[in-house]
C-alpha cells in the first residue's frame, strides 16, 4: 500500500469519526416570512413566521415517523450589567453588580413540546437548548464563567429581559401541520434591538439530534433617527459641530424669548 493511499484512508477514517461528510437521513428546508425588518419611530412590534419541512431520504429508518423540533433565535450580542439594590438608611443603592459578556440582546427558544420531553438533560445542555442551558458568560471577579441557572444574578438578568419580551421560552409554539411540515412565530417587541439575528433549527427523534440547519434575518432602523445615527458614526466631527451649534442656537433663542426688558 502506497503512502498516499494510506494517507487517504486515514483521512477518511478521521472524517468518519468526526461525522464530517456523512450522509444524513433527513434534510431540513426552512424559510422565513421576512429577512429584513425596518423599524421606524412608530414601530410597535410585530411577528415573523418561520416555516419548513423535514425531507426524508432512502437512509431514513422506516420506524422514524415522529419528530420534535427546537428553534433558537439569537439577536446581536452586547455586554450588559445586572445590579442588585439594597435599602440603606431609607435609600435604595446599588450594592453589587455582575457584568454579562457578549450575550444575546434577544434570545428566544420555541419548541413543539416541553424540552425535557424532547431530549435528556445532558443532550439539552450539550446542545444549549432552553434559557437554562444557553451559555451566558459573566465576569466573576478576575475570571469569566457561566454559572448555574439558579444563580441570583443570572436569574435576575433573564427575568428582567423576559419582562421586556426580549428573552422568552415557549414550549408549545412550534406547530406540526403534517408529520414533517411545521411553522412557528417569532415575536418581535417594540424595543427589539437593531442588528443581525441568527435562527437555529434542530430536529430530534427518539431523544437524539437527527439534523439541523440555520437561517437569519436583519432588523434595521430607518427614518430621521437612522440618519442621525449614521451621521454620528460616519462623520463624527461634523455631527459634533452641528450638535454644538444647535445647542448654542437653542440657548440664544431661549434667552430672547424669556428676556426681561
Amino acid at each position: 500500500m502506497t503512502r498516499a493511499r494510506a494517507a487517504l484512508i486515514g483521512l477518511g477514517l478521521l472524517l468518519a469519526a468526526a461525522g464530517i461528510g456523512s450522509a444524513r437521513a433527513e434534510q431540513l428546508i426552512v424559510s422565513i416570512s421576512n429577512t429584513r425588518i425596518t423599524v421606524t419611530p412608530s414601530y410597535s412590534g410585530g411577528e415573523l413566521v418561520l416555516f419548513g419541512s423535514i425531507e426524508k431520504d432512502a437512509e431514513t429508518p422506516a420506524e422514524r415517523t415522529a419528530y420534535d423540533l427546537v428553534v433558537t433565535v439569537r439577536g446581536p450580542r452586547a455586554d450588559m450589567v445586572t445590579r442588585r439594590k439594597e435599602r440603606k438608611l431609607g435609600i435604595w443603592v446599588n450594592a453589587d453588580s455582575r457584568q454579562f459578556l457578549m450575550v444575546p440582546s434577544y434570545l428566544a427558544v420555541f419548541a413543539n413540546k416541553p424540552l425535557e420531553a424532547i431530549a435528556s438533560p445532558e443532550v439539552l445542555r450539550r446542545q444549549q437548548l432552553g434559557l437554562n442551558n444557553i451559555l451566558l458568560t459573566q465576569r466573576v471577579g478576575p475570571d469569566f464563567a457561566d454559572v448555574v441557572p439558579n444563580d441570583a444574578f443570572r436569574s435576575a438578568f433573564v427575568r428582567l429581559r423576559s419582562e421586556h419580551g426580549l428573552y422568552r421560552e415557549e414550549t408549545s409554539a412550534v406547530t406540526f401541520l403534517t408529520p414533517t411540515l411545521f411553522r412557528t412565530g417569532i415575536p418581535l417587541p417594540a424595543e427589539v434591538p437593531i442588528g443581525s439575528y441568527q435562527v437555529e433549527i434542530k430536529v430530534f427523534a427518539g431523544g437524539a439530534l437527527v439534523t439541523k440547519t440555520d437561517t437569519s434575518f436583519e432588523i434595521v432602523k430607518v427614518g430621521f433617527e437612522q440618519f442621525v445615527a449614521s451621521t454620528a458614526r460616519q462623520n463624527g466631527l461634523a455631527y459634533g459641530l452641528v450638535t454644538a451649534l444647535m445647542a448654542l442656537l437653542t440657548g440664544w433663542m431661549a434667552s430672547v424669548v424669556f428676556r426681561r426688558d
